[in-house]
């Protein structure tokens, strides 16, 4: 309040004349009180109409709530802490020892096993939602623990947890892939990406400024960011204002709240904006894998188009090149410079593009996908919808290759070969139901 009165007793040409305190005023200034108050009032209730009652049914929200009650009654105990333990234990000194969050998930998944094969330690985190197949998520960890790495089921707005796992641990790192995925969805449910890409990252970090030592932190942003950005290829010195989804908006809000964290408490952060990730174990909900189970099932495939036909394509990126660069960023962080939530010195801050740098447009993806399935794909040629999707992307990689030698080898057509090979083996020639 001692800002706002500052601001009504400031004349507008200062020195020229003094506004008299009269009833008069005080009246007006008690009006613009009520005003402030009336509004802040419609504002947070507008906040909670938003954030509790989403538009969404109800029991889609219920769902939600509950997925995200945590159950952490459950913790605890030697047992659980033996496992932990045995998951972070590096094999050398020298090794890191990672919090892996959305470790169950696609990219997760194979940087979690790419750190424990090389000798790292690893714990993961996954609240395992139903987004996409929940199955998919469980056989992935499966695949995890037969390596040696443990993941916690929680949530990461369970701060509570969290200091837990940081007072049995000493993290050096934590790779934060955690985050509500996909462009098309937030239509349909944007509070879960305010939950998880928003609220998510900040507990996240919140936790992370107050341990000691603090942990370097890499963690995934999007190429989304880039929006309605028309210039390529997509630098990092690129404008990121115009986010064409409220995914792509959570993603740059994360970016902004790094640099925060960065700036005020000493985090070392390093933020990867991903193009277009593909390869095997991945997401029922990406083009790619979705065009490949309709098309074994003989369903038309939409195929979109820009304006005047124009050519929608995208920049796909191999999973073990993205490993490459996840791993790369890891080894480059730098130690943060805060301790106890205080900032003791000038912290790293960096953000890199992880792309393949040849965009290729979604019917020669078609064509490689027809040819290594043998058969022929029903195509249903659509307009590009409204919904966030942008026509293309494309990454320029420079800083990234200079930084930490980030060179992605995997073309389309080999890399597609080797998730055809593992869908046909996880699914069975489409018999069994990707979802």
């Amino acid at each position: 309040m001692s800002q706002m009165k500052h601001i009504d007793n400031t004349p507008s040409t200062p020195g020229k004349f003094k506004i008299e305190k009269s009833p008069y005023h005080r009246l007006r200034l008690q009006f613009s009180l009520a005003k402030i108050i009336f509004w802040s009032l419609v504002f947070v209730g507008l906040i909670f109409v938003f954030f509790y009652r989403s538009p969404s049914s109800s029991s889609h929200v219920s769902s939600d709530l509950f997925r995200r009650s945590l159950r952490t009654s459950s913790y605890g105990g030697p047992a659980w802490e033996k496992k932990i333990k045995a998951s972070t234990k590096p094999r050398s000194s020298n090794g890191l020892c990672v919090l892996v969050t959305g470790a169950a998930g696609f990219v997760g998944t194979h940087v979690s096993a790419a750190l424990k094969r090389r000798g790292d330690g690893v714990l993961g985190l996954d609240n395992f939602n139903d987004y996409y197949d929940p199955s998919l998520k469980r056989a992935r960890q499966e695949l995890l623990e037969r390596s040696g790495v443990y993941i916690v089921e929680a949530d990461i707005n369970d701060a509570t947890l969290l200091k837990k796992l940081f007072e049995i641990v000493a993290f050096t790192h934590v790779m934060h892939l955690a985050a509500q995925a996909g462009v098309r969805y937030a239509m349909e449910n944007p509070s879960s990406y305010v939950h998880s890409n928003i609220a998510g990252l900040v507990n996240m970090l919140e936790v992370c400024k107050s341990v000691n030592p603090q942990p370097s932190i890499v963690w995934a942003s999007s190429s989304s960011v880039y929006g309605l950005n028309t210039k390529v290829p997509f630098s990092e010195w690129d404008r990121t204002d115009q986010p064409a989804s409220l995914y792509a908006a959570t993603k740059k809000a994360g970016e902004e709240i790094a640099h925060t964290y960065n700036h005020i408490y000493g985090l070392s952060i390093t933020g990867l904006r991903f193009f277009t990730v593909y390869g095997p174990w991945g997401r029922p909900d990406m083009a790619y894998f979705f065009f490949t189970r309709d098309i074994l099932k003989g369903k038309s495939i939409p195929i979109f188009e820009a304006a005047n036909h124009g050519t929608v394509a995208r920049d796909f990126t191999y999973i073990d090149d993205i490993v490459k660069g996840c791993l790369g960023a890891l080894d480059t962080a730098k130690k943060s410079t805060g301790s106890g939530g205080k900032k003791k010195g000038p912290a790293q801050l960096r953000v890199f593009n992880l792309g393949n740098t040849s965009p290729v447009p979604v019917s020669d993806l078609v064509s490689i996908l027809e040819k290594l399935l043998k058969v022929k794909a029903k195509r249903l040629i659509m307009k590009l919808p409204r919904n966030g999707d942008v026509q293309f992307t494309h990454a320029n990689i420079s800083l990234a290759q200079k930084e930490f030698g980030y060179k992605p080898t995997t073309d389309l057509q080999t890399g597609l070969k080797k998730f055809v090979r593992w869908y046909l083996s996880y699914y069975g020639n489409g018999k069994k139901s990707a979802q």
